[in-house]
């Protein structure tokens, strides 16, 4: 695993991170890193600095310190156009698709295909979404339907596809299974899964301990602004992750899960 082997690049590094607004500190000094094919958890309650930080990598948000490192660079992020241009997507909870477009629309919103005249290019666009679509689900129909017609599952196949077309190396899901079904829930595990084994690296933002536990090779937990606990997920459990969430820090009787197994 990419953890064990110092010799592999982390993808990215953000480094002693602040934001403040006015007196308030909202991220103080947090350090995390990903590493390609790694799923790292990003937790911690409402207000605890997550979300603030993730903005930051997408470049929806400035900092007021700290150094953010792509593939061992220092990176000026100010934009989220600075950020997809160095590999970073971010898929929102909300999926920022727009309802009344189908799923080649949605694709490439922002960014359409045109032909050498200048116009649209529907059936290059059309094609490509195909493509893209029925490599993350080769099951995936209904391309010319406006998405508000889709479920919850393919509007994230949807999401997702747009990250990878556009050579996504970093993405960043927040609540990526909120208000999907079991069935759903279970697809979206699996694109997660592939993703991760094509070597993109994940950060995600989730309330959903099993989705972590299922998910994640690191948990990363802020409390207050601060990053009060990172560990590899096999050395943690659930009350351990909590106890981190709401107080702050581990149990008074804490030891790693698997110290036995490392003996």
């Amino acid at each position: 695993m990419a953890l064990d082997a110092p010799q592999i690049q982390p993808l990215v590094e953000m480094k002693a991170i602040e934001k403040h607004f006015g007196g308030v500190e909202a991220v103080k000094s947090v350090s995390v890193d990903l590493y390609p094919g790694e799923v790292v958890g990003v937790l911690g309650h409402n207000g605890a600095g997550k979300s603030c930080l993730m903005r930051i990598l997408s470049g929806a948000m400035m900092p007021n310190g700290g150094e953010i490192h792509v593939a061992g660079q220092k990176s000026d992020i100010t934009s989220p156009h600075d950020a997809r241009d160095l590999g970073i997507e971010t898929i929102y909870q909300t999926l920022a698709l727009a309802d009344h477009l189908d799923a080649p629309a949605n694709l490439f919103l922002g960014r359409e295909l045109k032909t050498r005249f200048g116009n649209l290019d529907d059936r290059r666009m059309l094609r490509e979404a195909q493509e893209v679509l029925r490599r993350l689900n080769p099951n995936f129909k209904n391309l010319g339907d406006p998405v508000s017609s889709l479920s919850g599952g393919q509007r994230q196949v949807i999401a997702i596809a747009r990250a990878i077309y556009f050579d996504v190396k970093i993405l960043i899901m927040d609540e990526p299974t909120a208000a999907l079904g079991p069935s759903e829930t279970a697809m979206v595990a699996d694109l997660i899964r592939q993703l991760q084994s094509e070597g993109i690296g994940i950060f995600l933002v989730s309330h959903d301990m099993h989705d972590v536990f299922d998910l994640c090779d690191r948990v990363v937990v802020m409390n207050k602004g601060r990053n009060v606990g990172a560990f590899k997920i096999e050395d943690v459990t659930k009350d351990d992750v909590l106890s981190l969430i709401i107080k702050g820090e581990l149990p008074d009787d804490w030891a790693p899960r698997n110290l036995e197994t490392a003996r």
